[in-house]
Parts: structure tokens; C-alpha cells; sequence
């Protein structure tokens, strides 16, 4: 009985050493191991490079050729040149990340089928006559057509509307920065580097077209054409101009900074003595009406009842 008891610590021994030989790193498995082996790499994900091989993204399956032929129809829609004026509207609203001008044009004719296919099942849907559902179609391909240029414009407003608000302060630190000893190009880098918007992003692009090889001249110009603010056309006018005839840009800069700041205080009263005018068409509209309920109500009420 002990002579059996012995044999049976010494075979659970013998297969407790046995499994954690087998379940050890670097041998290789076997049974039962390796069948588990078998399973784990069947079940388990496969890489993601031969995933995207085998299976590519719904955007390169689908959304890719779709842009692609809607880039061939936009070009043969839009003239001949309608990328340069693409090109220019971008650039004057800032050249947001992913657009591009083939973008613009793909995004065009997909949207105008969007548009036109909620248009036309708004009408179906509605059960409008024939001449409302084909003026509801013509809207909605209008509008489809025209989205991503609204949207441009908005982005060229808000862009325009910030560069005028943030031109006089950077002509002030600009101004400080060449009276103590800055060179031009230094002080444009300094003020790119201390502030921010479209305006730091505008001296960034100059400084960056004049270290590959364009003059100063050249590098303002097409700073001036990348926008629609007149401060800083007036602005890259005279330093090109002070440029040009030798002039001391010190001040030539204070001088533009004290008009730039005449002109913000005249726009600021000019939209000041805009509020009365305004304020007429909400105040007749909307405030009038109510205020007429609110107090001619009861009288109306009153003189009803006695009759």
C-alpha cells in the first residue's frame, strides 16, 4: 500500500515536470499546447498591413473612386480657369487643412447630387406639383453647387475680419522691434513668433517664400494678394516703397500704426452710428407687436365684452 502511494507522488511529479517542461518560453509545443497554439492564431486578428491589403477601408473601397469620378465630371462642369480661382479663394481663406482644389471641385458635384437627391425626395415626400418640385430641384442642385464657395466666403470673412482687428498691434511690436535694432526680416519672425492667427501665419509663409530664394519685394507682394484687407495692402505698399527709396522703416512703421488705428476707431464709430438703423426692422417686427399686445390686449378685451 505505502509502495503504491509512493509511485503515485512519483507519476504526478513525473507529469507536473512534464507540463511545465512543454508550457516553458522557447521550447517548442506540443499536443495539446500546440493544438491551443493552432486556435489562438486562428482566432486571433491578423496584422493590420495584410488586413488593409486583403480588406481595404470603406473610404479608399467606396468614398475614393466616388471623389475620383467626381472630379472628372467637375472639370469638364467648371472652365477652363476655374483652378486659379479656386487657388485664389483658398488662399484668401486661409488654405484650410484637407482642401484643395481638387477637393473643391469633387466636393462641388457631390454635394450637388446630395442636395439635389433630399430635394427630390423632399418633393416626393410633400407631393408637390410638377413646377414647385422642379423650382425645389433647381435650389437644391444651386445649392449644392455653390455650398463649398459659401463656405469659402465665410472663412475668407472671419479670416479678413481678424487680420483687420490684429494688424495694428502687430505693426506695434513690430515697430518696437526694428527701433531696437531688428533688422525687417528679424522683427517679421519675431512678431510671427510672439503672436497668432492668420496674420503670424501670413509672416511665417513671407519669411519661408524669402529663404528659398524670393526678394522681399516679391515676398510682400504676394502677401498682399493672399489678402483682401486693405490696412494690409496699404501696409505692404509702403514697405515696399520704403524699401525701394531707402527710407527708414522705423518710421515708416510708426506712421502706418497710428493710420491703422485712425481707420479701427472711424470703422468702430461707423458701425456705431449703423445700430439705429438696424435696430428699426426687429423693433417694428418683432418689439412693436408685442408691446402693442401687452398693452392694447386689455382695452381690446374690455371694449369686446361691452359690446
Amino acid at each position: 500500500m505505502i509502495l503504491l502511494f509512493v509511485l503515485g507522488v512519483g507519476l504526478v511529479g513525473v507529469a507536473l515536470a512534464l507540463v511545465s517542461v512543454a508550457l516553458r518560453p522557447g521550447v517548442q509545443p506540443g499536443g495539446v499546447a500546440r493544438s491551443i497554439a493552432v486556435l489562438e492564431s486562428i482566432t486571433s486578428p491578423a496584422p493590420v498591413e495584410l488586413t488593409r491589403e486583403v480588406d481595404p477601408p470603406f473610404g479608399e473601397r467606396i468614398i475614393e473612386p466616388l471623389r475620383r469620378r467626381a472630379l472628372a465630371v467637375g472639370r469638364r462642369l467648371t472652365g477652363a480657369d476655374s483652378s486659379d480661382r479656386i487657388r485664389h479663394k483658398l488662399d484668401l481663406a486661409g488654405n484650410p487643412a484637407g482642401w484643395t482644389v481638387d477637393r473643391v471641385v469633387s466636393a462641388k458635384v457631390l454635394c450637388t447630387a446630395v442636395a439635389f437627391t433630399v430635394a427630390l425626395a423632399a418633393s416626393l415626400v410633400l407631393g408637390t406639383s410638377p413646377t414647385t418640385r422642379i423650382a425645389l430641384l433647381a435650389i437644391g442642385a444651386a445649392v449644392g453647387w455653390f455650398g463649398p464657395n459659401l463656405y469659402l466666403y465665410q472663412r475668407t470673412y472671419e479670416r479678413t475680419e481678424q487680420m483687420q482687428r490684429e494688424l495694428p498691434d502687430s505693426i506695434d511690436l513690430l515697430t518696437i522691434c526694428v527701433e531696437s535694432g531688428l533688422g525687417f526680416d528679424a522683427a517679421i519672425q519675431q512678431v510671427a513668433r510672439r503672436t497668432e492667427g492668420p496674420l503670424a501665419d501670413e509672416f511665417n509663409r513671407m519669411l519661408h517664400e524669402m529663404q528659398i530664394g524670393m526678394g522681399r519685394g516679391d515676398a510682400l507682394r504676394a502677401l498682399s494678394e493672399r489678402s483682401n484687407v486693405v490696412d494690409v495692402r496699404s501696409f505692404v505698399g509702403a514697405m515696399a516703397q520704403a524699401d525701394s527709396f531707402g527710407i527708414p522703416i522705423a518710421q515708416v512703421l510708426r506712421t502706418q500704426s497710428h493710420e491703422m488705428r485712425v481707420r479701427r476707431r472711424q470703422r468702430a464709430e461707423q458701425r456705431a452710428q449703423q445700430v439705429p438703423v438696424k435696430i428699426t426692422v426687429p423693433l417694428i417686427f418683432c418689439i412693436l407687436p408685442c408691446l402693442f399686445i401687452a398693452v392694447m390686449g386689455p382695452a381690446a378685451i374690455s371694449i369686446m365684452a361691452s359690446f
